[in-house]
């Protein structure tokens, strides 16, 4: 394995729109440049909200729009061992603990702000007393599996937005490390992952940002360098929302089905990278030629109706 590889890394949530596309085509344009190893990884731990099929369909759209990666895809679900092997490290190390408390019992308890509207700040007082001591991991029905954060700041280095301080503790406090549904959350989960395959480069959305601090004290918990992150600047919708249903149809199965060219989605793409001055159509190998990685804008991306309708031609 080269000693630089970044990876494309799917959820089968959902179909890809137009905003998990543009970056996906900035990593695939910047490790190919670069030389990379670029791996495809199929993220499928993420219990109920799985679509079965999504995966493979993922893969084959992004075939479909010229992008490519080395060697077979890796799905999550297929080894559970890595998460088993790490969670059993941390309980042995007293780093997690398992915890029952309901959501409603934690917003009750709450002293801190919530970090995003999905998720309440877990307060230390709610850890229970033998937090922190060596124990056995065991996974059991209606029980999380907590991780144990320390406070102070956590330090986190983009190699586009520059230094970002995070404080963990107080952001979102012990989070879920291993759920109850027995698998390991997100958070853990990007971190095995990211060890075994070897990953020194990640490249994501910066809505992701602060998940990278959270993700630096499994790394330096399990004894491992974290990568070099690269949060790209979002797509937004006119209402300034992060790109969602709530802005009408922006899946990229849903153009192709209205006859939409690929190339006429990568110009697109590559227009909000920075690398055209104006919509035209172009193909994924033509991106290479131009990808420059200073010319990415610094703020979020907006598609508006004229994105749209130039799509939909």
């Amino acid at each position: 394995m080269s000693a630089t590889c970044s990876r494309l890394a799917p959820s089968p949530t959902g179909a890809l729109h137009l905003g998990n596309a543009r970056t996906f085509l900035w990593n695939w344009a910047l490790a190919r440049t670069r030389g990379w190893q670029l791996l495809m990884r199929i993220e499928d731990f993420d219990g109920p909200r799985i679509q079965p099929g999504t995966g493979m369909a993922a893969l084959e759209t992004l075939q479909w729009l010229g992008l490519d990666w080395d060697g077979e895809p890796m799905v999550q679900s297929s080894d559970r061992g890595p998460y088993l092997d790490a969670m059993e490290r941390l309980a042995r190390e007293g780093l997690v603990y398992p915890c029952s408390l309901s959501r409603r019992d934690i917003a009750s308890a709450a002293s801190a702000p919530h970090e995003d509207e999905h998720e309440t700040c877990f307060s230390a007082s709610l850890r229970p007393q033998d937090a922190g001591e060596s124990q056995p991991f065991q996974s059991t029905p209606g029980v999380h599996w907590r991780f144990l954060v320390s406070p102070g700041p956590e330090l986190v280095v983009d190699e586009l937005s520059g230094k970002h301080e995070f404080r963990p503790s107080e952001a979102c406090g012990d989070f879920v490390a291993w759920t109850v549904r027995d698998e390991p959350a997100y958070q853990l989960a990007v971190v095995v992952d990211d060890l075994r395959q070897e990953v020194s480069d990640v490249i994501r959305g910066n809505d992701l940002l602060s998940s990278a601090a959270r993700q630096q004290l499994i790394y330096q918990t399990l004894g491992a360098t974290p990568p070099r992150w690269w949060h790209l600047p979002l797509v937004r919708g006119t209402d300034g929302r992060r790109l969602a249903k709530r802005h009408g149809d922006t899946r990229l199965d849903s153009y192709r089905k209205l006859g939409t060219p690929s190339d006429r989605i990568v110009g697109l793409l590559a227009y909000w990278c920075g690398l055209l001055p104006e919509r035209q159509s172009l193909q994924a190998q033509d991106v290479l030629t131009l990808f420059d990685m200073s010319t990415l804008p610094k703020d979020d991306i907006v598609f508006t109706p004229e994105d749209d309708s130039w799509l939909r031609g």
